[in-house]
């Protein structure tokens, strides 16, 4: 037969709730300069990008706006097609 599924957890999972010591809470200034550290070596992370990827991603990005351009003005020309035809007001 199959082995019995429990829906309790063991408790290796989440920790226990009063039996572990907790850490001492640092002061304000201690946080402060604990964010900065962390500041600093997320931006060591960061890759920039060469002139070459950065003037690749410059054409992709413009290149994406002139098109969504160009769907919003065709929209917009034939909701007011539309809009003219269904009130009846004359093409200019």
């Amino acid at each position: 037969m199959a082995s019995m599924v429990q829906d309790e957890p063991t408790g290796d999972v989440v920790a226990s709730g009063g039996s572990a010591p907790r850490e001492k809470k640092l002061n304000v200034f201690a946080r402060i300069a604990l964010f900065i550290r962390q500041v600093f070596a997320e931006l060591r992370k960061v890759v920039t990008p060469t002139r070459q990827e950065l003037g690749k991603f410059t054409a992709v990005v413009l290149g994406f706006v002139v098109v969504m351009m160009a769907i919003v003005y065709g929209l917009d020309v034939l909701f007011v097609w539309i809009t003219a035809y269904v009130f009846g007001i004359p093409a200019a």
